[in-house]
């Protein structure tokens, strides 16, 4: 069974695409604001259960903010995850274009590795490509690959993150070179192309996180949603519970990230945990080609 775990690309930084990501953070998006924001979520899901964390080094401070709250509370039982291969460019505007780029090169592995090492130190437990893509060959260059083998010696498991329409294809090429312990993909009610390659991952021993279950705030009950949004008032639930339950119910499935930026909404991601009926969702898959453009054209705020 599925657990759920909290991914900080929200509360990191001062803007990120989700629906209602202004809203949730209100008028003052300060460094010291966000910081104390991201360590009460923490806590309240450390509380509820939750013993999975990931962030990257392009989520603004988010790795800071995490080693912080690690180093305060030394909490017991945690699995600490985060990535590499994106910088981030925004400066802590909102609007920043663009607030991150992709560098899948062994030199930016190496600084980012040391300034990861530097906010998490001995908690970081797995390391990933953010967001490996046919596009940017990252799975095909030897000196990357030499490197990230090199880590894995060391103890520290390595993985990658997918996105866009070439997910099942990168998992596949993964899954074919070998030598990866995770993989996080986005699968949720409206994108499920890469479900196959995530079985076969689960198959070979890979953990495997699903990112974006609530499609960046869509089936958060920030839109309506068609059968979610139905079906969800039908059971007396709101539509993330019932969405994020969908995404638990996998059988491929190990931890499923909660992006909350809000205690609140934490908590009403937690109630998942007690839906029991998820039927009658399948009508709401998109072509991933008109769901990825749809992502893209969300904007950050």
């Amino acid at each position: 069974m599925a657990v759920l775990g909290l991914g900080l690309a929200a509360l990191g930084r001062p803007g990120y695409l989700n629906l209602a990501h202004g809203i949730d953070l209100g008028a003052d998006r300060s460094v010291e604001a966000l910081e104390a924001r991201t360590h009460a979520v923490l806590d309240e899901a450390y509380a509820a259960g939750i013993r999975h964390f990931d962030a990257a080094r392009s989520y603004g401070r988010a790795e800071e903010f995490l080693g912080g709250w690690l180093r305060s509370r030394s909490p017991g039982g945690v699995t600490v995850s985060s990535k590499w291969g994106y910088v981030y460019t925004a400066g802590w505007e909102v609007d920043a274009d663009p607030p991150e780029v992709k560098h899948h090169d062994a030199d930016t592995f190496r600084r980012q590795l040391e300034e990861t090492r530097e906010q998490l130190g001995d908690w970081l437990d797995l390391y990933a490509i953010h967001s490996a893509t046919p596009e940017t060959g990252v799975l095909e260059d030897d000196a990357v690959l030499g490197e990230l083998a090199a880590l894995r010696a060391s103890g520290v498991r390595v993985g990658l993150s997918v996105s866009g329409t070439g997910q099942r294809e990168t998992v596949e090429r993964a899954l074919e070179h070998g030598g990866f312990d995770a993989v996080q993909a986005t699968w949720n009610l409206l994108e499920r192309s890469v479900e196959p390659a995530l079985a076969a991952a689960s198959t070979a021993g890979l953990t495997v996180y699903v990112k974006e279950a609530l499609a960046n705030g869509r089936l958060a009950g920030r839109e309506e949603a068609g059968a979610l949004t139905r079906l969800a008032a039908e059971r007396g639930v709101s539509a993330d519970p019932l969405a994020l339950a969908a995404v638990l119910a996998q059988p491929w499935a190990d931890v499923v990230l909660s992006g909350a930026a809000t205690v609140e909404t934490l908590r009403s991601n937690l109630r998942a945990a007690d839906v029991d009926d998820v039927s009658g969702l399948d009508e709401m898959v998109e072509e991933p080609e008109a769901y990825w453009a749809r992502r893209s054209s969300l904007p950050w705020n």
